[in-house]
């Protein structure tokens, strides 16, 4: 747990920095994959995919 962590902080920064500085290219999608996939592996997966779900039945319901 504590590698997958620290690996999402570290795919997650270089993932804000890329956006920063409209570095925007393969290497970009790759960062963005990887922060996911690890993401996903954390405790924040139940949280987000939550936070999607109700966001897609309010827009539904408008």
């Amino acid at each position: 747990m504590a590698v997958t962590v620290s690996l999402v902080a570290v795919f997650g920064l270089v993932l804000f920095f890329l956006l920063r500085s409209k570095e925007l290219g393969y290497g970009s999608a790759f960062t963005a994959a990887g922060f996911g996939f690890f993401l996903a592996a954390t405790g924040a997966a139940k949280p987000i995919n939550q936070l999607t779900t109700d966001l897609i039945t309010a827009i539904s319901n408008l």
